[in-house]
């Protein structure tokens, strides 16, 4: 069962449907602050002016690199297709997490993240040995 950190806002979605699927770690409580305000908005859309985002095989790389330690995270499961603000793909926005390069190319959100571009939220926590593993229900296509 889940709990109000993890409200689907798109009761439309088909998981069954292609879609090209980004991703974003964020705390359960910003994610509480988002639905209740209408949308999300990453402390870094303020310094930066996106909203930082991966792919499924850059997430795991960001999220051992940058949030190692840190608990009560979810990842947001989010289809590019519905997003409302522009996405832009561009080179890492400082010196990359170890494994990926400087020449991949993140998605970044200039803007809000609309609530109904949110297809699934998952529960986000590093192992006992602070790793952190993909959801099993993610596929690892995108």
């Amino acid at each position: 069962m889940r709990n109000a950190c993890y409200v689907i806002c798109n009761t439309d979605y088909d998981p069954c449907k292609e879609s090209p699927l980004i991703f974003h770690i964020t705390s359960c409580i910003e994610w509480q602050t988002a639905q209740a305000r209408g949308d999300y908005r990453a402390p870094s859309l303020e310094t930066e002016g996106f909203i930082h985002m991966s792919t499924s095989k850059q997430v795991l790389h960001v999220a051992n690199a940058f949030y190692r330690g840190q608990s009560s995270l979810v990842l947001l499961v989010v289809d590019e297709t519905l997003v409302s603000s522009q996405v832009k793909w561009e080179a890492p926005a400082g010196p990359p997490a170890p494994g990926i390069s400087q020449d991949d190319k993140f998605p970044h959100v200039y803007g809000p993240l609309n609530l109904d571009a949110v297809v699934d939220v998952l529960d986000f926590n590093p192992d006992a040995n602070e790793n952190f593993q993909l959801p099993a229900s993610l596929n690892t296509d995108n």
